[in-house]
This record gives C-alpha cells, sequence and structure tokens, in this order.
C-alpha cells in the first residue's frame, strides 16, 4: 500500500481507519528511515486536520500547530505527538470545546501526547520562560486552521530567539553541559540514552536552534547522516520494544540489530557510536565559535570607540612552523603550505595539545583536503611530533578528536580503523578500544618522568591495544601490528623490538601480580624471561599502571599498586643476579601469630575484622589515608574444607570477597600443630558489617557440617530472581603451565557472583586436592582467581589429573 493510499484511508475513516493505516504503515515491509518518519507524520496531519475541521467549524483566528519532533516530520513509532492549539484570544469557550475534540481521539488511541492551547502572545511569553518551550516553537509548523496566525507566531518566535541570542546561548549551553554530565557520552556508554546523552539527538536539535539564532552554524558534512542514523535506531528500538524508549539496553540490541539489518549488537553500537562521535565534534566546534561571536560582540564596540571605526584585526601569536593562535584556537599560518610540508598536521596537532588550545575545524579541514602522505619511514620530525602530541596530557584528547573527525588519524596510521568506535562488553571499561588508547596515553604521560625512554612509553599505550580489533589473543596480535606500526613511523630495530615486546605482554606485570604466588621462584623467572632487561620492566611497569588507570577505577588501587611493585622489585633482583632460592615461608606479623597460637589453642577458628588503609598519595591533596576495604584475618586448624567454609559463610552474611589469600602459617618453635591463615579483603553488599562474633559462631558451625550453607544460598537465590541483563560470557577454567614447580595453578575467569567462591573451593574439595594457596580477585563484575593446588601428598597433580581437575570444576560452574 503506498503512502498516498495509507492517508486516504484515513481521511475516510476517522480515527479506526488513522489506527489501521498506522499499524500498516509500521509494519509494512521496505518501509523504514527517513521516507517511513515522513510518511507517518503526514498521515498524523491528515487525520488531526480532519478532527480540526469537524470541531472547528465556524471558527475564525485559530490554528493547529505541531512543535518538537513532530514539527519537524520526524515521527517515530511511539513518539509523542506535541501540539499547540492557537488562537486569537475571541471565543475561549469554542477553543476548550475544540481541544477536547483534538486531545480526546488521541487519547483514546492510546497515543502519548505533549499538548497546549495559547495565544501567540502567551506562547512568546512562556517560551521566554521557558527554554525548552522555545525550542520546540522554533520548529512549529502549521497543520490545520489559520495559516497567517501559524506563520505570525513563527516570526515572532524566531526574532525573538535571534534578539536575545546572547542571553539564552550560554544558558542553552549550560543546560547541555548539565544533561551531559547526568547521562554521559553517548560514544563510550553500554546503554546510551539515544536522545540525551551527549551526541544525541538533543544535542543535534540544539545545533538546530544555534543555526537559527545567525550566531554560529554548525560544520554540516556529515551531520545530517549522524542524524538520521540515531533516528532510525531509535524508529528500530521503538518496534523491537512497543515502548516509547530511547534507552537502548542490552538485552534489546540483538534485535535492534535485526531490525535495521545489521550483522550483530557490536555492528550496531559502532554506527550509534560514529554518528555520536559526529554531533559531539560539532557541538564542540560550535559552541566554541558561539563564544567566539559573542565575545567579539562585546568587546567590539570599545575597540571600535578607542581605534576611530573599522574592524579590528585578530592577534596571531606564533606556536610552531606553519602554526599560529588566533582567538583562543591553534590555526594555520598565512605562509602554511600543507601540499608541500606532510609533517604539517602532526606539528599544528602537537603545538596545539602543547598550548591547551583546540585545533581550528579550519585548519583541520584544509590540512584533509591538501596534505600530501608521509613518506614511510616516517622522517624523525613526523616521530618527534608524534611522541610530542601523546605526551601533552589531557588537552592530547580533544585535538586527536579533531584530528579523527576529518579522516586525518586512519590516514597516518591505517591499523587505526579497527578499533575506531569499537565497543568493549565489560564493565570495567569505561571507553571504546579507541578512546581507551588515547585515555592511557595521556595517563602514561605523568610518568614520563619515571622511565628512561618516554618516547617508548608513550607510543606503546597508544598502541596496547589495537590488536582488539583482530581474532584471538589480541595481545598477540598487538605485537604484530605494533612492529609494522613502530617501523614505519621510524623507530630504530631494537626500539621496534621493545616496543613489540610493551604491546605482547602488557597485562603481564598486572596479571602476574594478582593470580601467583610472588614466592615462587618460577614465576620470577617466567615474568623475568619475559621482559629480558631492566629498561624494559621499568616501561612495563609504567605501562601496566597507565593501562589500568586508563581503564576504569575498578581496575586499579593502591592494593594492586603494592602487588605490581612488588613483583616489579623481586624481577628486578632476578634480572640484575640476585640468586633465587626455593621460597621459605614468609614471617607472621604479631596480630597473625597472636590469632595462629591462639587458634591452636582453642582447637577452632580465631579472626579479626578491621578497616584497612594505606599513605595518602602524592597527588592526593586531603593528605587522607586512602581506604582499602576491611580486611579480614582468620587462623584455621588446619583441616578439609576450609576455603569453602569461609567462603561460604561470608556470602551468607552478604560479604563481597575482593581478593583472598590463603597459606599455611609457620608457627612458633615449641607450638605444636598446623595452622592455615587467610588473609582477605571484603566489602559489605548491603549496609553495615555484621560483628566479628557472628561470623565466627557461624564458621565453627560450617567447619563441623552444622550450617547448610548451600542450602541458605539456595534459598536467597529462589527468593530474590535474577534481573534480565548482559548475557555474560561462559566461565572458562584452564591449568597454567609451568606456573609453579611446587603446585599445579588452576586459573578460573567467571562472572562474579555470591556464593561463587564458595561452590569453586567445595568442588576442588571434592576433586580431593589440597588448596595450597589461592589468590583471588574481583574486576568490576569478572572473579579472576588462581588456586594453587597439590595432590593429598603435597606434589603437583599429574597433568591428565590436573586438566581432568579443572574440567569438572568447569562443568560445575557453568551448570
Amino acid at each position: 500500500m503506498s503512502s498516498t493510499d495509507v492517508r486516504k484511508e484515513a481521511e475516510d475513516s476517522g480515527p479506526s481507519g488513522y489506527a489501521a493505516a498506522r499499524l500498516r504503515l509500521l509494519t509494512e515491509e521496505g518501509q523504514s528511515g527517513p521516507p517511513r518518519r515522513t510518511a507517518l507524520s503526514a498521515l498524523t496531519d491528515k487525520w488531526l486536520a480532519g478532527l480540526f475541521g469537524a470541531g472547528a467549524e465556524g471558527l475564525r483566528g485559530i490554528s493547529l500547530v505541531a512543535v518538537g519532533g513532530y514539527g519537524r516530520g520526524e515521527l517515530s513509532p511511539r513518539s509523542d505527538l506535541d501540539l499547540l492549539l492557537l488562537h486569537d484570544g475571541g471565543d475561549t469557550e469554542a477553543v476548550a470545546a475544540l481541544a477536547d475534540r483534538l486531545w480526546y481521539p488521541v487519547w483514546d488511541l492510546g497515543l502519548a501526547l505533549d499538548h497546549s492551547v495559547r495565544t501567540p502572545g502567551e506562547a512568546r511569553k512562556t517560551a521566554g520562560e521557558d527554554l525548552k518551550v522555545q525550542l520546540g516553537l522554533l520548529d512549529a509548523r502549521h497543520i490545520a486552521g489559520d495559516m497567517g496566525l501559524t506563520a505570525g507566531l513563527r516570526t515572532a518566535v524566531l526574532a525573538d530567539w535571534r534578539n536575545q541570542a546572547p542571553k539564552r546561548l550560554p544558558e542553552l549551553q549550560e543546560l547541555g553541559a548539565e544533561r551531559a554530565e547526568r547521562q554521559g557520552e553517548l560514544q563510550y556508554l553500554l546503554e546510551p540514552d539515544l536522545k540525551e546523552a551527549r551526541g544525541g539527538l538533543r544535542d543535534a536539535t540544539t545545533l538546530r536552534a544555534v543555526a537559527a539564532s545567525w550566531v554560529a552554524d554548525a560544520p554540516r558534512e556529515g551531520l545530517a547522516e549522524a542524524r538520521r542514523r540515531l533516528l532510525d535506531v531509535r524508529d528500530a528500538l521503538h518496534l523491537a520494544t512497543g515502548r516509547a524508549t530511547d534507552r537502548l539496553a542490552l538485552q534489546e540490541q540483538d534485535q535492534v540489530a535485526a531490525e535495521l539489518g545489521l550483522l550483530d549488537a557490536d555492528t550496531l553500537l559502532r554506527e550509534v557510536y560514529e554518528a555520536a562521535r559526529v554531533i559531539s565534534y560539532a557541538s564542540d566546534v560550535t559552541w566554541r565559535e558561539v563564544g567566539r561571536v559573542l565575545r567579539s560582540r562585546a568587546v567590539r564596540p570599545r575597540l571600535r570607540a578607542m581605534l576611530g571605526g573599522g574592524k579590528p584585526v585578530a592577534e596571531r601569536s606564533p606556536l610552531a612552523e606553519g602554526v599560529v593562535e588566533q582567538e583562543g584556537e591553534a590555526v594555520l599560518a598565512r605562509a602554511a603550505r600543507p601540499e608541500r610540508d606532510p609533517v604539517l598536521p602532526l606539528r599544528a596537532a602537537a603545538a596545539a595539545a602543547q598550548s591547551g588550545l583546540p585545533l581550528s575545524l579550519h585548519a583541520v579541514r584544509r590540512l584533509a583536503a591538501t596534505v600530501r602522505p608521509l613518506p614511510t619511514p616516517w622522517p624523525a620530525e613526523a616521530r618527534e611530533q608524534l611522541v610530542t602530541l601523546l605526551g601533552s596530557g589531557r588537552p592530547t584528547v580533544d585535538v586527536w578528536e579533531a584530528l579523527e573527525a576529518e579522516g586525518l588519524i586512519t590516514r597516518l596510521l591505517p591499523d587505526w580503523e579497527r578499533v575506531r568506535c569499537r565497543p568493549q562488553r565489560n564493565a570495567v571499561h569505561l571507553w571504546t578500544v579507541d578512546r581507551h588508547l588515547i585515555e592511557t596515553a595521556v595517563r602514561a604521560s605523568e610518568f614520563t618522568r619515571r622511565v628512561h625512554r618516554p618516547d617508548l612509553l608513550l607510543v606503546a599505550a597508544l598502541l596496547h591495544d589495537i590488536g582488539k580489533g583482530w581474532p584471538g589473543d589480541h595481545s598477540v596480535a598487538g605485537e604484530i601490528i605494533a612492529k609494522d606500526v613502530a617501523a614505519r613511523i621510524g623507530f630504530d630495530r631494537e626500539d621496534v623490538a621493545v616496543i613489540a615486546a610493551l604491546v605482547r605482554h602488557h597485562l603481564l606485570l598486572i596479571d602476574t601480580a594478582t593470580r601467583r604466588d610472588l614466592e615462587d621462584p618460577a614465576t620470577l623467572r617466567s615474568v623475568a624471561e619475559a621482559v629480558g632487561t631492566q629498561s624494559t620492566l621499568e616501561l612495563l611497569h609504567a605501562l601496566t599502571e597507565a593501562d589500568a588507570l586508563a581503564t576504569g577505577p575498578a581496575a586499579w588501587s593502591s592494593w594492586r599498586g603494592s602487588l605490581v611493585a612488588d613483583l616489579v622489585k623481586r624481577v628486578s633482583g632476578v634480572l640484575a643476579g640476585d640468586p633465587l632460592d626455593e621460597p621459605e615461608a614468609a614471617a607472621p606479623t604479631a596480630e597473625q601469630e597472636r590469632l595462629a597460637i591462639e587458634a591452636v589453642a582453642t582447637g577452632s577458628p580465631v579472626l579479626s575484622l578491621r578497616a584497612q588503609t594505606e599513605p595518602p598519595a602524592e597527588d592526593q591533596p586531603s593528605g587522607d589515608p586512602e581506604p582499602l576495604g576491611v580486611e579480614l584475618l582468620i587462623a584455621v586448624p588446619d583441616q578439609p574444607g576450609v576455603l569453602p567454609a569461609v567462603s561460604g559463610v561470608l556470602a551468607v552474611h552478604r560479604l563481597t570477597v575482593r581478593t583472598a589469600e590463603l597459606r599455611a602459617l609457620e608457627l612458633p618453635d615449641g607450638v605444636e600443630g598446623s595452622v592455615l591463615l587467610l588473609n582477605w579483603r571484603v566489602a559489605a553488599e548491603y549496609g553495615s558489617l555484621p560483628q566479628a562474633a557472628r561470623l565466627r559462631a557461624d564458621l565453627v558451625r560450617a567447619l563441623d557440617g552444622s550450617l547448610d550453607i548451600a542450602g541458605r544460598l539456595a534459598e536467597r537465590d529462589a527468593a530474590y530472581p535474577r534481573r534480565r541483563g548482559v548475557v555474560a560470557p561462559p566461565p572458562r577454567v584452564t591449568v597454567a603451565p609451568a606456573a609453579s614447580h611446587l603446585a599445579t595453578v588452576i586459573e578460573v575467569r567467571a562472572q562474579d557472583a555470591p556464593g561463587l567462591l564458595f561452590r569453586i573451593g567445595r568442588a576442588l574439595e571434592d576433586a580431593n586436592v589440597q588448596v595450597r594457596s589461592a589468590h583471588v580477585s574481583t574486576l568490576g563484575a569478572n572473579a579472576v582467581d588462581a588456586f594453587y593446588v597439590t595432590g593429598p601428598e603435597g606434589a603437583p597433580l599429574p597433568g591428565e589429573e590436573a586438566a581432568s581437575v579443572a574440567r569438572k570444576l568447569e562443568e560445575m560452574l557453568r551448570g
């Protein structure tokens, strides 16, 4: 059925005909995107015009006006109808009756309605008091009635907007900043609000309003297409959910992608991110121009008076060869010749970032249009300018995005295309892959004074996750890409090898520090062999911290930092030739020894629970200690079932385990017995921590079998069913080869959940293996645990037996 036929049916059949035609339009094969939104708006116009005509017979000085998104003709399947009944102030009773005849049929069909009844004067007054009303009226469109009345209001509203622009545009900018603070940036969110997040549809509408003020205009290239893409996604979201929602929730992304004919949810998110990036960049450029114009309007009358008339000449200050500062931006000098100077884009970007200035839109576009490609390998100046750009700190982000917006980054680094706007479906990560790489470089710039080769650190930071655009282990793929990129940008063979090694091993230190026994010589030897030299270890240490800080708050803490620093110190000793002896048991602290002696004396578990802090960081202005959580120390006479008993009791008491270590404790001379020491860091899920006495009492019951932990946890799970959300990847259990000569290391990676450690501990007990030590950490929603286990005789498990234990543990977790 054609759009003309649909409108004809609606006109002939009244409300029921409109509903049928609307449904047919929304479910019609091949009808989507702008044509469907236009047809839906036209269909709705026809129906409302019919309602208006039937109710306004004999009335004069009254019109029906569409405003907001409906005024723009952009009706999505579940959009509100934004309507204004405009009248000249005559017969108010007749106007009220007409309003009822318009609004009630809309409500009867279950359509959302945002309506008002006003005279032109009232509409202008309300717009003057409410910026959102004024923005809606800027898109006012006549539907029916007195066209002159509608046209007069449109003219007056536009004139008001332009006259009040110096006051209202800063107010509009502030509203956008507040909205961005609440909703976040659309280009990085896993569950974005397509309308309200920064770079979304609301910002696109704001740019139209700025253009209507005649103060500034947004960069047009790509903007209409980006807006159309977001509208298409919202249409598909409305059809997939049957609701008027702008939130692209995880559980609906596959269905929305299918509705749009896209490969998968990742492809959908990448398209959304690309569109949001265009809108965000256009917003940044536009608001800078608004600020410049408004400042010049405020200053110009005084300058004219001082100079005796005439237009003042903008002051230009040199920044670098071919680059100057003008009106708060880095622009190209008049003598600059991009077509003859292939290094100019990097030189201009570095100069802008070093000066803390934005790179002018006109400069970037001229560079993109005229600059020649760099030769391979790059000249030394190009490499130096890239390093300078990466080392400029926070200003690097905006300058990099300006180059990205005009396609200059992928021309300089073609491998960047695979990571550009690539989502990371991991709650620990705050950013897309490409933005994470830039954030890592920004963080690494803070550490350039503590390494001997800051250039290698910064380039490795930029490239460390470049392999995420390829299948397989991203560290392995990234090493290959990093070699190629580093050679292309002009590093010599030795430097290329260092950068490639940093990329290949960028997770080595954090993984080893949090999942391995640092007292085991095999652990230290393996890290030393991988790193090779003291200088590479120094660089890798800085890169590890920069990477974690750029990932998000869950990825780094003082505790993790201290573990990595301890590992680096030990490996540095190995590289310096210090002998590696077989590990000796670490001397217990006075408190640990006290707890152990008491546990032996009483034959039962003893524990202490206390807040744990570290000294403040050097850059922490308050000087207050940094909280690390609550430390739980438990000493238990050595016996089977300790790990599942302790972890189960903590789960029952709703205590989340952040980190956990378990080891046998050497007792003082003269004290008979064997004691296990558990040193854990925990946090309460809800409310305050339980009393230590209650924990101890329940632990005693768990060890003697009188506390049914499994039953208690099952009852709680049944009472609180899990909510829908992202589908977690399946758990993975592996045996780490050659990780230790003293025990078998079993690694567990799974979605964190209450009772997870209890289930793992019980499964290991059922497998008749002894847990020699455990290294448990929680990273966001992910549990990353390593268990050093032996057989009953205290020796590592044979290969087949270890694989069998790992396989059974994985099957249990999957079940």
